[in-house]
C-alpha cells in the first residue's frame, strides 16, 4: 500500500503526464475515492457510475431549496422548479405536459440542447431497455415527442405523483445526440458503447480523461447555462483504504474523502482539520431474501431470520448508536412512513418458525455482500454471529461490486441472500416503493414479486386523493413487513467528510456529492 505522501505524489505526477498539473489557480479539488468508475452511462448501473452521473447530466426540473436547521440550505422536495426546461403546461386530464427548453444550453461541445436530444435519450433507453426505461415505466411515460426545436411533448398513460420529481433526475440522460451520433456504428446505432466510457451532457462537468484502477479526471463544461461551478477540475483518484483516504483528508493532500466508516467519523469530528457533514437521509441498510431460493421460498424462514436478527448489537457494533433503527422500506422523511417492521429479536420464536418451516435442525445458507457500503461486512459479521443462536448457520461471502450489481439485476436475481441500501432518488413513496418492492422495479434485487403488492403500488402511484393514498402506502408498507423479504436494520445517514475550508454542502435526494455547490473559503 502506498504512503498518503507517496500516494499524493503519484496524484500530481498523473496529473502532470496528462497535461493538467494541480495549480491553485485552476481552483482543482481531489477527491478520494473508493474505486475509479467503471462507466458513465447513467443506464448502466456500475460501480461510480452514479457518483459521476449526477455531476455530469441534469433534468428537466429540479427540486427547489429552503432554510433548515442553523441557516443551511436544504432541499424542498415539495417544490419542483424549473431547469434545463424553463416553463411547462399541463393538460386538464394530467396526462399531457410540453415543455419549453431554456435557449442556451450547450454542451463542452458546443451543441444547442433541442427537444430531438430529449426524444434521442429515450429512443436510446427503449432500446437498451436498462434503467431509464424503468423511469419511464415508473413515471407512466408513454410518448415523447418533439413539438418544435425548443418544446418537446411528454403523453403519459396516466396521471401520476411520481413524473415531474423523476424528471429532476440524471436518467435517463440527456445526451447531446449531435455528439453521440459521431460515435454510432451501424451496429451500435446510439452509441451506448462510446458513452458507456465517454460523456456528452449539458451539466456542469464532463470527463477530461480515465485511467482505470488509478483516476479521473474532469473538467468544468465552459458553455454551462447557469451559474459557473467555483471548482473548474475534479481529480477523482481512487484509494481503496478507508483509513488511506482518512490520512490524505486530514493532512490536506486531498479535500474530501468518501464511504468513511463510523469509528473513524467519530474522532474527525473532533478534527479542526477536516468537516464533517451529516444529514439523516432515508437510505436503510438491509439484508434481503430471494423467495425464488431454498429455503428463503418459505415465508416463515423469512420471519425466522427476522426474529433471529440482533439489532441492538448491530446498532452497537456496526452503527455505534449513531443510526436510526428503520421500521419500513419507506424512512422518514419520505411522507406516509409507518413503524410496519415490527419484529423484535426472538430465539425462541424463529427457532420455532424454522420448525414449522421443516427445519427443526436449522439451516446453512450463504449471505453474499461487496464494498459498495462501509458497513457491509460488519453488519453480515454481525448476521452471521447473531442468526447462529437460532440455528441459522450463514457463511459469509463476499464477491466484486461488479458481480452483485450484475446478479442483483431486475429478471437476472441470482442472489439468495444480500445486503443492500435502499435510497429513493425521488422522494415520494409511490416511487420509492415501486422502485424497490415492485416486481418491475430497477432497485429490487431479491425478485421481491408479489401481485397484491404490486397492485397496492400501482394504485398509489395514480391516486389523487390523498386519503386514499396514504391508505394505500400504509397497506404496502405492512405487506412487505409481514412477507420479510427484507431485513429492516438502521439508516446510518450520509456523511461527508471535507476539509476544514469546505461549505456549499447540499444532500440530494439521490444522496450523492453534488461538485458544483462546493468552494472553498479560504
Amino acid at each position: 500500500m502506498k504512503t498518503p505522501g507517496k500516494l499524493f505524489l503519484t496524484i500530481l505526477t498523473l496529473c502532470v503526464s496528462w497535461g493538467a498539473p494541480v495549480m491553485a489557480q485552476e481552483k482543482t479539488l481531489v477527491m478520494a475515492m473508493s474505486a475509479t468508475p467503471k462507466g458513465f452511462d447513467p443506464d448502466i448501473w456500475v460501480p461510480g457510475q452514479i457518483e459521476a452521473a449526477v455531476n455530469l447530466y441534469e433534468g428537466l426540473t429540479k427540486y427547489g431549496t429552503r432554510s433548515g436547521a442553523n441557516g443551511k440550505v436544504e432541499v424542498d422536495p415539495s417544490k419542483i422548479e424549473p431547469h434545463l426546461a424553463e416553463s411547462w403546461t399541463v393538460s386538464p386530464d394530467g396526462k399531457t405536459y410540453v415543455f419549453k427548453l431554456k435557449r442556451g444550453v450547450r454542451s463542452p461541445f458546443g451543441n444547442e440542447l433541442t427537444a430531438q436530444d430529449i426524444v434521442w435519450t429515450y429512443e436510446k433507453s427503449a432500446l437498451q431497455k436498462r434503467t431509464g426505461q424503468f423511469m419511464r415505466t415508473a413515471a407512466r411515460i408513454e410518448k415523447v415527442e418533439a413539438v418544435s426545436k425548443y418544446e418537446v411533448r411528454y403523453t403519459l398513460s396516466d396521471a401520476n405523483r411520481i413524473f415531474l420529481g423523476a424528471l429532476t433526475l440524471h436518467l435517463p440522460a440527456i445526451f447531446d445526440a449531435s455528439e453521440a451520433k459521431k460515435h454510432a456504428t451501424p451496429d451500435d446505432p446510439y452509441a451506448t458503447k462510446w458513452l458507456a466510457l465517454n460523456t456528452a451532457g449539458y451539466g456542469p462537468y464532463h470527463l477530461q480523461a480515465l485511467q482505470a484502477g488509478q483516476q479521473a479526471v474532469f473538467v468544468v463544461n465552459p458553455n454551462y447555462a447557469f451559474k459557473k461551478p467555483y471548482y473548474t477540475k475534479m481529480i477523482w483518484r481512487e484509494v481503496p483504504s478507508p483509513a488511506t483516504r482518512v490520512a490524505l483528508v486530514r493532512t490536506g493532500q486531498v479535500q474530501y474523502a468518501e464511504q468513511i466508516p463510523f469509528q473513524q467519523l467519530t474522532a474527525l469530528r473532533a478534527d479542526n482539520t477536516v468537516k464533517v457533514e451529516s444529514v439523516p437521509g432515508f437510505g436503510g441498510a438491509t439484508v434481503r431474501m430471494n423467495p425464488r431460493f431454498p429455503p428463503f421460498d418459505k415465508v416463515k424462514v423469512r420471519q425466522a431470520v427476522a426474529y433471529a436478527t440482533d439489532y441492538a448489537a448491530i446498532g452497537e457494533a456496526v452503527f455505534l448508536g449513531q443510526g436510526t433503527r428503520s421500521r419500513s422500506m419507506l424512512n422518514s422523511p419520505i411522507a406516509g412512513a409507518v413503524n410496519a417492521y415490527k419484529y423484535e429479536t426472538d430465539y425462541n420464536k424463529a427457532k420455532q418458525l424454522l420448525a414449522e418451516a421443516g427445519y427443526p435442525n436449522g439451516v446453512d445458507v450463504t449471505l453474499e455482500y461487496s464494498t459498495n457500503w462501509w458497513w457491509e461486512e460488519p453488519l453480515v459479521l454481525q448476521m452471521q454471529a447473531s442468526l447462529a443462536k437460532a440455528g441459522i448457520r450463514v457463511t459469509p461471502k463476499r464477491i466484486p461490486s461488479t458481480e452483485m450489481l450484475a446478479r442483483r439485476t431486475i429478471n437476472v436475481w441470482t442472489v439468495p441472500f444480500l445486503t443492500h441500501l435502499t435510497s429513493s432518488f425521488v422522494p415520494d413513496p409511490s416511487y420509492n416503493m415501486f422502485l424497490t418492492a415492485h416486481c418491475r422495479g430497477s432497485s429490487n434485487v431479491n425478485a421481491n414479486c408479489d401481485a397484491a403488492m404490486d397492485k397496492l403500488i400501482d394504485a398509489s402511484v395514480v391516486e389523487r386523493d390523498q386519503k386514499r393514498w396514504l391508505a394505500l402506502i400504509e397497506q404496502a408498507q405492512n405487506l412487505q413487513a409481514d412477507s420479510a423479504t427484507f431485513i429492516e436494520t438502521f439508516l446510518p445517514g450520509t456523511h461527508e467528510v471535507f476539509a476544514a475550508c469546505m461549505k456549499g454542502y447540499v444532500w440530494k435526494p439521490h444522496n450523492r456529492l453534488v461538485w458544483k455547490d462546493l468552494s472553498c473559503n479560504s
